[in-house]
Formats: structure tokens, C-alpha cells, sequence
């Protein structure tokens, strides 16, 4: 009996404990909700859907600037360096003289076959006049045949050497001028390796010459875009180094692979100062439209390395939401994920926008 006493007053606590729970629970519920922080209007934005639009599809690796053409420049014969006239750095025109090499020899040559020359010179005429001569006497019987004819051979040996002579001047004179090295085209001198008193020998580099005036960038593309890329298709070169694009056109594709590396050789040309042959360059080629998710890039907000937009759902609570970008086209921003075509975000006055606010439509 004092067991079921006991067993029925614990029973009554418990109940008691429970309610009063209960009670204080509801309170605090009550008093929590009373608390709640309502959520900020925002207004003075404009809204629009997220569509897809038709836009370029770039083809992107990278490259290296290689001027148009690049000279290595040696001498033609053996001798001494006298004189260099350029250095590295300086800019040149075609034909200008870039150095000279010990001539002495080679004047000699021109300066005895100059005289060679007119002693063939007053041969051919002593054989022009003694033909003419014996040709008159041949014309009034005075003469044989014969003797006619050896007059004439004599008249042609005479020519004959004085020919020779010609084409041993000019062939002197040719190799003079070799004493001269000058540039074959306009362009910037990039290596010089000629030293005054240096011996100069025939093959052997003295100079490297850059065309200054135009460049290719050659990059290596894999083998899938093989019958993508055609000559005249457009693209984008972005210089690194100069911080700045410029624009160039396909000028070369070699359909060639390479078994190594699965890659084939793309030749585009840009014209463009300032330019450096082995500079990095980053390429981007245009290969056709296709739709791509474009906003306006003033409503994507930039919070450090992240950027996002924000969105508003059917039930009008605006969220930012991070998103990750693509290229962009003019004033608009590729968005690659994060938001979805048809979805509400925010396009102007981002300013006003909060995270967790409710947009309040203005009428």
C-alpha cells in the first residue's frame, strides 16, 4: 500500500515537471518569436531573367611572337673587321651598311682589272681600224681572201679579250662590294657578334636582323580542332608583357601532328609595334556561335577573389549568389554556373541590394 502511495506522488511530479516545461517552453517560443528581426526592404533595382544568348565560341592555348623574318647575316668572303656601324638595339633600313671588312686585296684586283680592261680596250680598236683598212684593199682587189680573214679573226680575238677583261672587272667590283655587309631588309638589329679586328669568314653569323615590320604568333593546337581552324578565321592575341590585346587572322595551319604531343602548328599574323620575337602570348581563336548565359557585367559584385549576383526568388527574397565567369563579350559577363537561364537577378542598382532582403515593388 505505502509502495502504490509512493509510485502514484512520483507519477504526480513527473506530471507536474512536464507541464511546467511545457509552459516555460511556450514562453520562450513566444518571447524568441516576438524577437525576430524582419527582413530589409530593398527598392530602386531593376530585375531581369537570366537567357542564354548567341555569342563567340573561342578557341583557347597559347603561343609565341615570331617576327616575319629573322636574318642571320655573315660575310661573303675572308678578311679583317674594319669598322661596325651598328649595335644591338639600333634600327636599320635596307642596304644600309652594318659593317666592312679589309678591302686592300680586292681594290688591287679591281685597280688591275681596270687596266686589263683598257689595254683590250685599245687592242679591239687598233683591230677595228686595221680590218676596216684591209677590207678596203680586199673591196679593190688588192687583197686575197685569206688575208681578209686572218685581219677578221684577229678582230674577233681582240673583241673576245676585251669581253673577258669586262667580266674580270665586274667580277672584281662584285667582290669588292662584299667588303661592304649591309642589311637586307629593314628591320631591327637583335644580336651583334662583329668586333672591329675580328676576322670575318664566310658563313660564319656577325649579325642578327629582325623585320620589325610585321610578326606571327605560332601556337600548337590538339588535334580535335585538326579540321576546325581554317586560314582567315579571326582571333585574339593577348601579350602578357605589354598588357595589351591585338587582333590577327590565320594565316598558316600545318595539319601535320605531332605524335608526341597531339598537337598541330597554327601560324597567325599580327601586325602590330612593339612586339617581341619569343614573347608569350595567350591565344584565342574564333571559331563559330553557339548560346552562352551573358549578364550585365555591372551586376556581378566582386567581394574579394569571388564574384556573384543576386537573385530573386518567387518569393521575392533577394540571395547572393556566388557564380563562376567566363570571357567577356563588350559591357557583358559569361557566367559559367551558379545561376541558371530563368532565374530572377538583379541587373541594375546592386548597391541597393542585400543579402536576405525582400524586394519591394514600387508602384
Amino acid at each position: 500500500m505505502k509502495r502504490n502511495i509512493v509510485k502514484s506522488r512520483a507519477m504526480v511530479a513527473f506530471l507536474l515537471a512536464t507541464a511546467v516545461f511545457a509552459a516555460l517552453a511556450g514562453c520562450r517560443g513566444k518571447e524568441s518569436g516576438e524577437k525576430a528581426v524582419p527582413r530589409k526592404q530593398v527598392s530602386g533595382v531593376l530585375v531581369a531573367i537570366a537567357a542564354l544568348s548567341p555569342a563567340e565560341e573561342y578557341i583557347e592555348t597559347s603561343g609565341t611572337v615570331k617576327a616575319r623574318t629573322v636574318s642571320i647575316i655573315a660575310s661573303r668572303m675572308m678578311g679583317t673587321i674594319t669598322s661596325v656601324k651598328v649595335r644591338e638595339g639600333d634600327r636599320v633600313q635596307a642596304g644600309q651598311v652594318l659593317a666592312t671588312v679589309d678591302d686592300s686585296d680586292v681594290v688591287q684586283k679591281v685597280k688591275a682589272a681596270e687596266k686589263a680592261v683598257e689595254a683590250a680596250k685599245q687592242q679591239k680598236s687598233l683591230a677595228d681600224i686595221t680590218y676596216e683598212r684591209y677590207k678596203t684593199l680586199h673591196d679593190d682587189r688588192a687583197l686575197t681572201g685569206q688575208e681578209l680573214d686572218q685581219v677578221a679573226t684577229q678582230k674577233k680575238v681582240a673583241e673576245s679579250e676585251y669581253e673577258r677583261s669586262q667580266a674580270m672587272l665586274k667580277e672584281a667590283k662584285v667582290h669588292h662590294g662584299f667588303t661592304s655587309i649591309v642589311a637586307p631588309f629593314a628591320g631591327s638589329i637583335t644580336e651583334r657578334r662583329a668586333e672591329q679586328g675580328n676576322m670575318a669568314v664566310p658563313g660564319m653569323p656577325l649579325f642578327t636582323l629582325e623585320d620589325t615590320s610585321g610578326y606571327r604568333i605560332d601556337a600548337y593546337l590538339d588535334e580535335r580542332y585538326v579540321g576546325t581552324v581554317k586560314r582567315g578565321m579571326q582571333a585574339v592575341i593577348t601579350i602578357g608583357s605589354l598588357q595589351r590585346e591585338v587582333p590577327g587572322t590565320v594565316s598558316e595551319v600545318v595539319p601535320s601532328v605531332d605524335p608526341s604531343t597531339r598537337t598541330f602548328l597554327v601560324k597567325i599574323a599580327v601586325s602590330n609595334e612593339g612586339l617581341r620575337n619569343g614573347s608569350y602570348a595567350k591565344v584565342s581563336i574564333a571559331a563559330g556561335k553557339r548560346d552562352r548565359l551573358l549578364v550585365p557585367g555591372k551586376a556581378v559584385v566582386e567581394r574579394g577573389q569571388l564574384s556573384g549576383l543576386y537573385t530573386v526568388g518567387s518569393d521575392s527574397i533577394i540571395t547572393y549568389r556566388l557564380v563562376r565567369k567566363g570571357r567577356t563579350y563588350g559591357d557583358k559577363v559569361e557566367i559559367l554556373s551558379g545561376v541558371n537561364p530563368g532565374e530572377r537577378i538583379i541587373v541594375e542598382g546592386v548597391e541597393q541590394a542585400v543579402d536576405g532582403g525582400v524586394l519591394v515593388t514600387t508602384k
